[in-house]
């Protein structure tokens, strides 16, 4: 049974045969939102971190939104594997009450990343001179920047309305701030020229702008007022970049995207869209490293987790569920692995082919 599929743009295709298939290649690492999907890529997580990425001698951009983020926010660790293990336990254990308020949630999560993050992670983050952090989040305007939920949900309708008119329209509603590491010179070209701004990472913002970062409209509670950046409600990133439709610069190498789905969709509001793909620009540099169908379908349920999961199984179900996943995706990370060392990979690559 096929276990993992390796997909790869054009230009990156044509440089691995070139080249062959090394940690070296990669500039930079991409994490997607998604919420728990990220379990049943936990395994790969697990290997690349700090393994394949090991004795690295130059620096890589880490990008990532909401859950993406948090990932990336282990990967700048000093000791990424025990920050992903973190991660993985304390989030698939996580328990609301039958009926949680956003208030709830938003506790849960704070506590979720002080457990994550522990005493000394923010530093390690700003200090790390080669794994480059970056965190997507989506500054609210209008309707959206408000917590009342009614009022807030009739932002998401115009918003949604919006975008599916054309996504430039998404900048009616929300503003792209990437929080990066000190002195890091990451640029990005948008094919839908969305407003973004830079800001930079500190100790003191660093926890904030991750809460804000994996903050999902309705469900938790913006961050109000980050430090270092404009005052304003900021909340989760894959409003705008759901799956990412971007061209990194300046940097020369290729981007790696462990996903758990083998197609991607720009933004959160694109995903009912059929016709929304990222363009082919966005894509040209990029190895996907995705679960096969079969791995999906030889899982708990034949399915890989969802935010869905919270209302629909009782809480032990729903534990031990996510637990199997967690630990099944181990098999992905051995098996990228394996390929690696066999210098068997180039064989395995298929071209990125839901682009236009």
């Amino acid at each position: 049974m096929r276990l993992l599929d390796i997909y790869a743009g054009k230009k990156a295709f044509m440089r691995i045969q070139q080249e062959g298939f090394s940690a070296d290649l990669f500039d930079t690492i991409l994490g997607a939102s998604g919420g728990p999907k990220w379990f049943v890529l936990a395994g790969l997580d697990r290997y690349i971190f700090p393994e394949f990425f090991a004795g690295r001698a130059k620096p890589i951009h880490a990008i990532g939104s909401s859950a993406g983020a948090f990932r990336m926010a282990c990967f700048a660790q000093q000791d990424p594997l025990a920050a992903i293990n973190r991660l993985a336990d304390r989030y698939s254990h996580t328990v609301y009450s039958d009926k949680p308020t956003a208030k709830e949630i938003t506790q849960k999560g704070v506590a979720l990343l002080d457990y994550v993050l522990g005493e000394n992670g923010p530093e390690q983050i700003i200090n790390n001179p080669l794994i480059k952090a970056h965190f997507i989040v989506a500054k609210c305007k209008g309707l959206t920047k408000h917590e009342n939920k009614l009022i807030q949900m009739a932002g998401l309708g115009l918003s949604a309305g919006a975008n599916f008119i054309n996504r430039r329209w998404l900048d009616k509603f929300y503003q792209r701030y990437v929080f990066s590491v000190p002195n890091t010179k990451l640029k990005f070209n948008d094919p839908y020229s969305l407003s973004s701004f830079s800001a930079e990472l500190s100790k003191q913002n660093l926890s904030q702008a991750l809460m804000a970062s994996g903050s999902i409209p309705v469900v938790i509670e913006g961050v109000q007022d980050i430090q270092g950046v404009p005052k304003g409600v900021y909340r989760d990133g894959g409003i705008i970049d759901y799956h990412f439709d971007l061209k990194f610069a300046p940097v020369d190498g290729l981007v790696l995207y462990p996903h758990f789905y083998s197609k991607a969709v720009p933004g959160w509001f694109d995903k009912s869209i059929k016709n929304r793909t990222p363009h082919s620009s966005s894509y040209d540099n990029v190895v996907m490293l995705v679960p096969s169908d079969e791995f999906i379908a030889n899982l708990p349920y034949g399915k890989i987790p969802d935010r869905k999961d919270f209302e629909t199984m009782p809480a032990e179900q729903r534990i031990n569920y996510w637990q199997a996943v967690i630990s099944q995706s181990d098999q992905l990370g051995q098996t990228f692995k394996d390929l690696f060392d066999k210098q068997q990979v180039v064989q395995q690559i298929k071209p990125i082919e839901f682009c236009f």
